[in-house]
């Protein structure tokens, strides 16, 4: 069970979003590589990075933000954000990504996940962000009639790494992860699925530990360890006594 510490880049700073809204951006880091680096230096061994601006503008636009973040950190991350294209998922892993999340293309040419996963093997997730249960896309301007489900059922057998689920009602609002829609999504597939959106306090840590969660591969967090809401040595302790 892996505690993925969250960077969400907006203009170049770390900041958090209130339920996925841009215009209530709160800015927690103007030095993303160093935040990078103070989380590598809690103990943490993944990073997940989003690039706000690149997932409505449909491309990159956070790169040189990214770049220092890479060079900034031991830790391997994975990034999503505005990411449409073969020619871009090569580029960004060529840069030292470890694994490239595909949100939009995923609905829109699912084809182009298939092909991606057989060319880099094990270095592409799907990022699943569903209002009401319905997956949205362009950085959650628009919903589609899908249901994440339906979705991440496409993508069995292709070859995905990992289902990023982001409950959108409940991001950046700490109101703790929808376990019931994540964990009833994770029991739906094969495929690993990482939790997102509320993580708000160590109960949700301690909720992770439990039997039913063991399907999970992780979940990630924003607001709350930035806010101190979670005590980052501490969890990473709770989750690494539940592995052992």
């Amino acid at each position: 069970m892996i505690l993925f510490p969250a960077i969400d880049l907006k203009d170049g700073e770390c900041v958090r979003l209130r339920l996925g809204e841009m215009s209530e951006a709160t800015v927690y880091n103007r030095d993303p590589a160093a935040q990078a680096k103070a989380f590598e230096d809690e103990g943490f061994e993944w990073l997940h990075v989003v690039d706000l601006n690149g997932a409505f503008a449909g491309e990159s636009r956070n790169g040189l933000a990214v770049e220092a973040i890479l060079r900034a950190t031991k830790n391997p991350v994975q990034l999503g954000g505005g990411i449409r294209s073969l020619a871009q998922i090569e580029a960004w892993l060529e840069k030292g990504l470890a694994r490239v999340i595909l949100g939009t293309v995923a609905v829109r040419d699912p084809a182009l996940v298939y092909e991606a996963c057989r060319k880099f093997p094990g270095r592409i997730a799907v990022g699943i962000d569903a209002r009401g249960g319905k997956v949205a896309v362009e950085g959650w301007a628009e919903t589609s009639d899908l249901s994440a489900t339906e979705l991440a059922r496409r993508f069995e057998g292709a070859g995905v790494a990992a289902i990023i689920y982001t409950d959108i009602d409940r991001d950046g609002v700490l109101t703790g992860i929808n376990w019931e829609a994540t964990i009833a999504l994770a029991e739906a597939v094969s495929i690993p699925v990482i939790a997102s959106g509320g993580l708000a306090s160590m109960a949700d840590i301690e909720r992770m530990t439990r039997p039913d969660a063991a399907r999970l591969e992780g979940a990630i967090s924003g607001r709350a360890l930035y806010d101190g809401r979670i005590d980052a040595r501490e969890a990473l302790k709770m989750l690494k006594e539940a592995r052992a």
